[in-house]
């Protein structure tokens, strides 16, 4: 086995298409890396400056902080201006309606003058409606637009229809005592010549609201050349946080990288190397056959990528951004189709460059390791329908968690940035189970079986297996027998169990075309091969190998379960017939028609199934079922598989197959154990009733 790990490995070392995808990888990094030089201090509120004493080498505003933004954006809003045009068509309008109701009414002549004078006033001063869109508890002043001028006005300045109305009324008690202002006025319909001529515009009010806005400045001073910033060892405190917060955004905004431009390129090239070199390693160390299969390897690559890419481009958009993107889901992706002792380390490289593109690395990779983690254990066992927003619901906890942990830490309290934080945690956590689907486009595209389809294919009710179960029923029990006997000794070796199961339930599937042509599904009294030829029966019995190829490629069964079926047999022989050839006057250098065409096993999940099914079939004819002689039979049939050579190509080690021998007895006994023969029952009188020998499993 070690020749064979040897082999392998030089052969990796010799696959060209392994470095043409490292390559490839390497330019689109590249291009995606962010050419900007990172700001050269980490630091944190609460905590001591860690580097030498800081002077401002250059001038530079000093930033409010959002909090103070946030105060001064709220204070805005409260004082939202309303704006009204002033439509001088109402006044002279209504005017005229008074000319009218004076003939309709002979109102006499000098109150209709008063009450023209005192139209005229209200008109000219500007009438609101009663139930403005102002606010006054917010605003003393209005905007009121006269032709193409706007001037603020005091709203103790104009009229409400109800105060315009008094304002007549008294007009006229005062100046014409003779009338009687309130009936009168009222019976003639004056009270409804009082109109708003000033309209409300939404329009302009928004207008006004946001240059309101975007007036309040960013900034509240500034520090110069040469000022002290902070002193080596000093405690952070929150002014200083914002002289550095201040310093660093002049500095990435117009400031920027010093140095030579080369020297930054160079830089990024050594960390590109570095991330693909891990991935690289970690793939030899952890599973090298994945360096084989172009496939594979290239879909982790694009993993990594699309890791990579995700991170460079919400930083160039807005760095908050990173809290969003859902790097958990490149976990589940991976977890889809490999073991989680691969799938961790690589998704722990493909997020390192989160310590070296974003401001607050640590605290990002924490928290998307947090997220990974989470999800790749609850993902285990919250996978049907609405359970899985609760994968949601287990990653935003564990992220907000971990979040609220950095801010205790630096000694702040809940501002009002962390709450947008805060939301983009919660997009990020939902993100997760919204991209999943994506899985199933990727596995078609890189032709690989996910976990989900490994499920669903091993599900007994789909079509396939139904058929089995139907036309050979006595072939489907064998094969379930298989899945049980290779699942649990493919688990004791580490290997992949679903993939076994899935192989083992399929690969004597070609026995649908010719059932009867095995003993299992042969019908009492029924001799198939009483009228055969040993090769015709051997020839029968082998073609059950291609009919299983053609059958499964029929319905769409993914090549790594096709695999199983044309290694379950090997190159081994059909000994029954090959000895009663032999045994009849038959050439033995004539193995050709007794020996299957198969490929040999190179997977340990193939060499399980393969020994499960010899063994599994093997054990139906014993007649003791002793540890004794179920220990020899698995002995044999192992020492057979392997003294014929049918193991030369396979990936499992010695130890390995000792550990599947010994479940394959265990688990053997287990099946076959001991039955308890029940006494006969006596009549009451004494006398012998017919016995009954009742067997059952022991309890």
């Amino acid at each position: 086995m070690d020749i064979i790990n040897v082999n392998k490995t030089k052969a990796i070392l010799k696959k060209r298409s392994v470095y043409v995808s490292l390559s490839l990888a390497f330019i689109v990094m590249m291009l995606f890396f962010p050419n900007e030089g990172k700001f050269p201090y980490e630091y944190h509120k609460g905590r001591p400056w860690m580097y030498e004493t800081l002077v401002a080498p250059i001038d530079f505003p000093i930033l409010k902080t959002d909090a103070e933004l946030f105060a001064e954006k709220d204070a805005a809003a409260s004082k939202v201006v309303p704006y009204y045009i002033y439509d001088e068509s109402v006044g002279l309008e209504q005017q005229n309606a008074l000319a009218h109701l004076q003939v309709r009414y002979s109102i006499p002549s000098d109150l209709e003058r008063e009450l023209q004078d005192a139209l005229r006033h209200i008109y000219e001063e500007g009438i609101i409606p009663d139930k403005s869109e102002l606010s006054p508890s917010r605003t003393s002043y209005v905007i009121v637009q006269r032709e193409k001028r706007a001037t603020e006005v005091l709203l103790t300045d104009l009229y409400t229809v109800a105060s315009a109305w008094q304002y007549v009324k008294n007009d006229i008690f005062i100046n014409m005592p003779q009338y009687n202002a309130d009936s009168l006025l009222t019976l003639y319909g004056v009270d409804k010549l009082v109109q708003p001529n000033l309209l409300f515009s939404q329009q302009n009010t928004d207008l006004l609201h946001k240059e309101a806005m975007d007036y309040i400045s960013p900034t509240k001073g500034m520090v110069y050349s040469g000022q002290l910033i902070v002193t080596q060892g000093e405690t952070i405190t929150a002014e200083i946080q914002q002289l550095l917060d201040s310093y660093k955004a002049e500095y990435e905004l117009s400031y920027g990288y010093t140095g030579n431009i080369w020297q930054l390129y160079f830089a990024h090239v050594f960390i590109c190397i570095v991330v693909l070199l891990l991935v690289y390693v970690t793939i030899y160390f952890v599973n090298f056959n994945i360096l084989t299969e172009s496939n594979r390897f290239n879909f982790i690559l694009l993993v990594v990528l699309m890791a990579f890419m995700a991170t460079a481009v919400a930083r160039q958009l807005e760095p908050h951004f990173m809290y969003m993107v859902p790097y958990a889901v490149f976990a589940l992706y991976m977890m889809a189709f490999f073991r989680n002792r691969l799938v961790f380390p690589i998704y722990m490289i493909s997020l390192l460059p989160l310590l070296v593109i974003s401001e607050n690395g640590i605290e990002l990779y924490m928290l998307n390791l947090v997220a990974g983690g989470i999800a790749l254990v609850s993902f285990s066992f919250l996978y049907r329908g609405w359970l899985q927003f609760l994968n949601s619901l287990l990653i935003f906890v564990g992220m907000f968690i971990l979040h609220m942990a950095f801010r205790m830490m630096e000694g702040g309290v809940f501002e009002v940035a962390n709450y947008r934080i805060i939301s983009f945690i919660f997009c990020n956590a939902f993100l997760v189970v919204a991209a999943y689907p994506l899985v199933f486009l990727l596995e078609k595209i890189f032709m690989l079986v996910s976990v989900a389809t490994l499920k669903d294919l091993s599900d007994t009710n789909n079509r396939l297996l139904q058929e089995l179960a139907r036309k050979a029923p006595g072939t489907f029990q064998h094969s379930l027998q298989v899945a049980n006997l290779a699942e649990r000794a493919v688990l004791a070796i580490r290997g992949n169990s679903r993939l076994v199961k899935v192989g083992a339930m399929y690969h004597d599937i070609g026995k649908i075309n010719n059932p009867q042509c095995f003993i299992e599904n042969q019908a009492p009294g029924v001799q198939y091969h009483k009228d055969l030829s040993p090769q015709e029966s051997a020839k029968e019995i082998i073609r059950h190998v291609a009919d299983g190829v053609e059958i499964a490629k029929k319905h769409n069964l993914p090549q790594i379960v096709i695999d199983f079926i044309t290694s379950h047999h090997g190159r081994s022989q059909t000994a029954y017939f090959y000895m009663q050839y032999c045994n009849n006057g038959g050439d033995p250098a004539n193995t050709a028609d007794f020996t299957y065409q198969g490929t040999l096993p190179t997977a340990k999940e193939q060499v399980v199934v393969m020994m499960a099914d010899a063994v599994e079939a093997a054990s139906r004819t014993l007649k003791d079922y002793s540890a004794e002689s179920i220990s020899k039979l698995v002995e044999g049939i192992t020492s057979q598989r392997i003294n014929d050579s049918q193991l030369a190509m396979a990936d499992i080690s010695i130890k390995e197959i000792n550990i599947v021998k010994a479940v394959f007895k265990k688990h053997l006994q287990e099946i076959y154990h001991a039955r308890i023969a029940y006494p006969p029952k006596k009549e009451e009188s004494g006398t012998s009733k017919r016995d009954v020998l009742v067997n059952e499993d022991t309890e």
